[in-house]
């Protein structure tokens, strides 16, 4: 049997007659006469006896019924829930984070969640290099991670550069809001990831080309632990811009870095010559339509005045 034929029975069930099964499933009578007998003879049971003009199932006749009436619901659930996964309706949005994280990515998914509310989540916060690991092996589609990194196996959208700052706790001053790296130089440091990773490596190599030597006394992957022990006055640190968006209400003071090229690139990737799911490809569409509206993703009037008060600017 097949699914058309558990149609046709339906209905001479609900009907119990074959002209109004017939008329119900625009068909002529003696096919879905002929359907029915080879029904009955495939299964070796009769399914439907005569009662004066009117049609009474078998035992064996119910039993099917209740079954058809179940696996063409199924079969009807299945294909719009095929339908809607392939149209990114419904599905999962598989996405990692690097750890110091976006300050924009809660209100894109705000926004994708308002345009497809059937979508579920998975969200992965690890090192860049993890994330690249991560997608490789197809734990996840897409990843927001930051140079440098060996991205040849992947597709990239561009999302952001940025500009480093210097922190320190609260109590902390400088001439103009400003410091060298000279001055750095003699201070005790948090560096953010690890050894070798990304945006330590940044400040490394930028201190490296001056030909000074950063007194690192602490790295610390967890950017809330690190900020907590430079509001404890512990040491400073030099962290992206997104940092002091992202985690606010520390007692620290952030400056900017005179005469810097330090800058830190964000992008978003995902497999190259590999299928994704609709619901990655609409979020990409969304992460494009922004960037295009906001000029890849300028700060906010709003944000910059949280960006002034953070460097201590009046």
């Amino acid at each position: 049997m097949d699914i058309r034929q558990l149609r046709y029975f339906i209905a001479i069930a609900e009907e119990r007659q074959i002209t109004a099964a017939a008329r119900r499933l625009h068909i002529a009578q003696p096919p879905l006469s002929q359907q029915l007998r080879s029904m009955e003879r495939e299964l070796g049971v009769r399914l439907v006896e005569r009662s004066g003009k009117q049609l009474e199932l078998t035992r064996a006749g119910t039993i099917l019924y209740k079954r058809a009436i179940s696996i063409v619901k199924l079969m009807e659930e299945s294909q719009i829930e095929v339908k809607d996964t392939g149209n990114g309706l419904t599905g999962q949005l598989t996405i990692g984070v690097n750890t110091l994280s976006d300050e924009r990515l809660p209100n894109l998914l705000r926004v994708f969640r308002e345009r497809y509310p059937r979508i579920t989540y998975k969200i992965q916060q690890n090192e860049s290099a993890q994330l690249c690991k991560m997608v490789k092996e197809r734990a996840i589609e897409l990843a927001l991670v930051r140079f440098p990194l060996e991205l040849g196996e992947f597709s990239i959208l561009h999302l952001r550069t940025e500009p480093f700052y210097f922190v320190t706790a609260g109590n902390g001053e400088a001439a103009h809001g400003k410091v060298t790296f000279e001055q750095l130089a003699g201070h005790p440091l948090i560096l953010p990831s690890t050894a070798g990773l990304g945006v330590y490596q940044n400040i490394v190599e930028e201190f490296s080309r001056r030909r000074l030597q950063p007194n690192v006394i602490c790295e610390c992957s967890d950017i809330a632990m690190l900020l907590e022990l430079v509001s404890a006055d512990f040491a400073a640190t030099i962290v992206p811009e997104t940092t002091l968006r992202v985690h606010r209400g520390y007692d620290v003071q952030a400056y900017e870095i005179e005469g810097s090229t330090l800058a830190a690139s964000s992008v978003l990737i995902w497999l190259k010559d590999h299928e994704l799911s609709k619901a990655a490809q609409n979020f990409i569409a969304l992460l494009q339509s922004e960037s295009d509206a906001s000029a890849a993703f300028g700060p906010s009037e709003g944000d910059a005045d949280d960006q002034a008060a953070a460097r201590g600017d009046s």
